[in-house]
């Protein structure tokens, strides 16, 4: 095996990725402390060509010298916008008809190697904060719950890994969905 130098990767431009279908789904993150993991969130956004990421509550925003340091730039490249209320935000994209989901561990949550999006593939994550998770208010109002399986003694990730591996599954239904 060869590692595969940067400049033959074919990526493409900012300029090309703006334009591009998008996968669609909207990240809210629900008062987010650190800027490391929201930067997390932009990289990761940008990786799986997701809709948009909604920043509520103290969740920091850009520009920030801390969120573009994990970013790398993707914080220029996924359309974001801030809401100072997380609930309010949420009750925005169940008006628009978004399938409303929680990644928390809750009472009937889905487990995320169980997860199936329904037929209108059209959703919103939630992530919440580092040590409150999201806040109960905003779950009430969320169509489904999904939980990563874990088995050691924590029984938690980060939440910017959460958010890797929650969007590659999601990102991966969706690719499937335009075979």
């Amino acid at each position: 095996m060869k590692k595969i130098p940067n400049d033959a990767l074919g990526r493409i431009s900012p300029e090309e990725f703006i334009r591009m279908e998008r996968c669609p789904v909207v990240v809210v993150l629900d008062n987010i402390r650190s800027m490391n993991n929201v930067g997390s969130f932009f990289r990761t956004g940008d990786a799986f060509a997701i809709e948009r990421i909604i920043l509520c509550g103290i969740t920091g925003t850009p520009p920030n010298r801390e969120i573009h340091k994990t970013a790398l730039g993707a914080e220029l490249t996924v359309p974001w916008e801030y809401q100072k209320s997380t609930l309010d935000a949420v009750e925005q994209l169940k008006a628009e008809n978004y399938t409303l989901l929680a990644v928390e561990q809750v009472e009937g949550a889905v487990s995320l190697d169980q997860w199936e999006p329904g037929p209108d593939f059209r959703i919103a994550l939630i992530f919440g904060n580092e040590v409150e998770g999201v806040q109960q208010a905003v779950v009430d109002l969320c169509d489904e719950a999904i939980e990563i399986p874990q088995m050691g003694t924590k029984h938690s990730l980060n939440v910017s890994v959460s958010g890797g591996a929650v969007l590659w599954e999601a990102f991966r239904h969706w690719i499937q969905t335009k075979k």
